[in-house]
């Protein structure tokens, strides 16, 4: 009982996708038919292929009665016809069958959507800024590289007093005295 209240919601979802697929896969079909002058119930107790002649009728193959499309309704009720035995424009089409085919294409249209939006979306976020990790590391890096260029510094002012001491340093340019001259 409550596996079939759950499944309700998502048939009645799934319906306006396969309705309007159903419509798009037989208007080919119809384009073909006879002129809706012909009364469909006429056309019961014979073939499929004799009352769907005519665009507005609708063959329930289990009673094989040809009765007027229900136009009001996009689903034919169970009370007239039940979807797996209904009919309408060609009659190799099951309600049925068609309303779960397009379910799943439907919903694997809309994962495959989703995912690549989600892709697209998270790829472009990650390479405009980097994450905590990313910072830390950068941070410290940077770090390093202050500290570095401080004690080169460090060490090259003591190098320069050392060699100021014993007359060792070196003139800043060293044609200097050729051009005091």
């Amino acid at each position: 009982m409550g596996s079939s209240g759950a499944r309700g919601p998502t048939m009645r979802r799934g319906l306006s996708l396969s309705g309007a697929a159903l419509l798009l896969l037989l208007l080919p079909a119809a384009a073909a038919q006879q002129s809706p002058g012909v009364a469909c119930s006429q056309n019961t107790n014979r073939t499929c292929q004799e009352c769907l002649k005519n665009v507005s009728c609708l063959w329930c193959n289990t009673n094989r009665t040809c009765v007027d499309y229900p136009v009001a309704k996009l689903l034919p009720p169970a009370s007239l016809c039940k979807l797996s035995s209904a009919r309408w424009g060609v009659c190799w089409v099951n309600f049925e069958a068609l309303i779960i085919a397009m379910s799943v294409i439907g919903g694997s249209i809309l994962l495959a959507v989703a995912v690549c939006c989600c892709c697209c979306c998270c790829g472009t976020k990650r390479s405009r800024k980097p994450d905590r990790t990313e910072e830390k590391v950068m941070r410290e890096q940077e770090g390093r590289r202050i500290r570095q260029e401080e004690r080169r510094a460090e060490m090259k002012s003591r190098h320069d007093e050392i060699r100021k001491k014993y007359g060792l340093f070196k003139e800043e340019n060293p044609y200097a005295r050729f051009e005091n001259n």
